[in-house]
């Protein structure tokens, strides 16, 4: 069945399990990075704006806290990454039809946890090699293939996750041949810091990130189309949809309301410019009527 199809009035399907949610409040999780709290406050006040009670659980951790939160019932929805789910939660190798990927993924979460994956809210976060961009311009560096004859000289920066997964730095390094000359494991804000520092080289970072630009790194394009595609799109337990009618209705008003442009200026409000999540999320909310 197509994403569009799934998310047809009335195909819902039976629900497996008993939600989650306290009383008949709707449980919204997040991710422990500044776009999922994002995202998540932008569907919670969605959902409040059509007379849903949300509970807030943002902030949890990682793809497979959030992934194991969804399915043992302590939150009914998130949202995630259409590469990360085929990757990272099904095992699947990358591919890079983004609707096959959504196509697979619907299709699995469905049967095997009783999931709706929801229509994707219109970008692309995959993952992104950055570097400072006077490396860049002394180095000559614009592809990910243009690091391999220097990075015996470089130090990479890399997070625990990205470090494991099937569509991490170990496929990266056999798919480009890249060695660095040392790679470091660090959490993503601690990486930006060194990258402007100079304690790293290079880093891997979320192409909407917003110090991206407020920090004038350069990020290097996959040339050899390493990476899947990562569109946003809400996961969310079928029996909350059968149970809160409203929750599909936000979800689908929400569906390709954010370009990747966007995204990364909103984020840059709030991690260069200090605003407050809630009141980035309902200033855009308003902004988009």
């Amino acid at each position: 069945m197509s994403v569009a199809g799934l998310w047809g009035a009335g195909l819902w399907g039976a629900a497996a399990i008993v939600s989650c949610g306290a009383g008949d409040a709707v449980v919204v999780g997040s991710k422990n990075f500044t776009e999922q709290n994002l995202l998540s406050e932008i569907v919670a006040q969605e959902l409040e704006a059509r007379g849903v009670e949300v509970e807030r659980r943002f902030h949890l951790g990682g793809t497979f806290v959030c992934h194991r939160a969804i399915v043992g019932g302590e939150i009914d929805l998130y949202v995630e990454y259409s590469g990360t789910a085929l990757t990272a939660i099904l095992k699947e190798p990358p591919m890079q039809d983004a609707g096959a990927v959504n196509r697979t993924v619907a299709a699995a979460y469905r049967e095997r946890w009783s999931l709706a994956w929801g229509p994707p809210l219109g970008f692309d976060n995959t993952f992104a090699l950055v570097v400072r961009k006077g490396d860049a311009d002394s180095l000559g560096l614009a592809t990910i293939s243009d690091l391999t004859a220097v990075a015996a000289g470089l130090t990479a920066a890399f997070g625990p996750e990205f470090m494991a997964r099937e569509d991490g730095y170990p496929g990266l390094r056999e798919k480009y041949g890249i060695d660095f000359g040392a790679v470091r494991q660090m959490d993503l804000g601690l990486m930006y810091r060194a990258l402007a520092e100079g304690a790293v080289d290079v880093a891997v970072a979320n192409s909407t990130d917003g110090q991206i630009a407020a920090l004038d790194l350069v990020v290097l394009a996959d040339d050899r189309r390493y990476f899947p595609p990562y569109e946003a799109a809400p996961v969310v337990r079928l029996d909350a949809l059968d149970r809160w009618p409203a929750v599909g209705e936000a979800l689908r008003a929400l569906a390709g309301s954010l370009t990747e442009e966007e995204m990364r200026k909103l984020n840059r409000e709030i991690d260069v410019e200090g605003g407050d999540v809630a009141a980035v999320a309902r200033a855009w909310r308003e902004k988009e009527g």
